[in-house]
């Protein structure tokens, strides 16, 4: 049974190591803060003092919040892991930080995989995750055990790092802008004097609102719950950057996506703690109503 190690023991990380257990890999973990490595041990898991512990990890998942941490584990354990090692990162990176990343361990005879993550908290925690695999055919092959521990939805989406970093990026540009049409829509009826409870049942029985994409966000901010429900505000502001920087690199116009990038940063300023649907107070503000049931 291959040894295990998560770097990074967040809403997402914390998930990904209850399933690893669940499914019978050891896990040892990594984390700055106290309480998540106290959590892990509460799970069954090995909290680990520095990533020096981590030397006995056949595989590592990296699930820090940006690319420059990212850079940084890796250097931690590119002379650390042994010859045949797998790294895992499922953190979202820009796919130029992924390519450094690619360089940063070139010659040490380690395994790279690029596939950030979709799914969110609850994805984490049931092991639902979609994951955007890139890797070289055999690399991928050989952590499909692993992958599946953590997954559901596993696409293997090219051979290059990177790769999966772009698809990601893609991605969030699309639910960027699903939101931002939720909370503008929500606030619509609202102010033009329709129930909260009306709205949630119409737009919940149509084809793009029969989701629990949309029902978990409208229920959320129907029930005001706008804080420490696993979604930070912050993770997705820095993901739509990321969107927004590769379509400059591509020479794109975002026009739907640059809006809700502009949105996400009037909320993160007004709401610093808040989650995603946080967003949602600052319409209310301008149009002075409020929704809920």
């Amino acid at each position: 049974m291959k040894t295990t190690a998560v770097v990074g023991l967040g809403n997402m990380g914390i998930g990904m190591a209850k399933n690893l257990l669940q499914a019978g890999f050891p896990v040892i973990g990594y984390d700055l803060r106290a309480d998540r490595l106290d959590l892990l041990a509460e799970m069954g898991g090995t909290p680990a003092g520095d990533l020096a512990d981590l030397e006995a990890a056949d595989v590592v998942f990296v699930m820090v919040m940006s690319g420059a941490q990212v850079l940084d584990v890796v250097n931690g354990l590119k002379d650390l892991l042994a010859e045949g090692a797998t790294i895992i990162v499922t953190a979202t990176v820009a796919p130029a930080e992924m390519r450094a990343i690619e360089k940063a361990i070139a010659g040490c005879k380690l395994n790279l995989i690029d596939s950030p993550v979709s799914g969110g908290k609850f994805g984490a925690d049931a092991g639902t995750l979609t994951m955007m695999v890139a890797a070289a055919d055999e690399v991928f092959a050989a952590n499909q055990d692993l992958l599946n521990a953590v997954g559901e939805q596993i696409f293997h989406v090219g051979a290059s790092p990177g790769m999966g970093q772009t698809v990601k990026a893609s991605l969030q540009a699309l639910i960027g802008v699903t939101f931002v049409g939720i909370f503008e829509s929500l606030a619509m009826g609202a102010k033009a004097g329709i129930k909260g409870e009306t709205l949630y049942e119409v737009f919940g029985s149509t084809h793009v609102g029969n989701t629990p994409f949309f029902k978990n966000c409208a229920k959320l901010i129907m029930d005001r719950q706008f804080e420490d429900t696993g979604s930070h505000i912050g993770t997705m502001y820095k993901d739509l950057g990321i969107s927004m920087a590769m379509a400059r690199e591509n020479g794109m116009s975002l026009f739907a996506t640059s809006t809700a990038y502009e949105l996400f940063q009037a909320g993160i300023s007004l709401y610093p703690e808040g989650d995603n649907w946080s967003i949602v107070k600052l319409l209310e503000q301008i149009s002075g109503t409020e929704v809920h049931w």
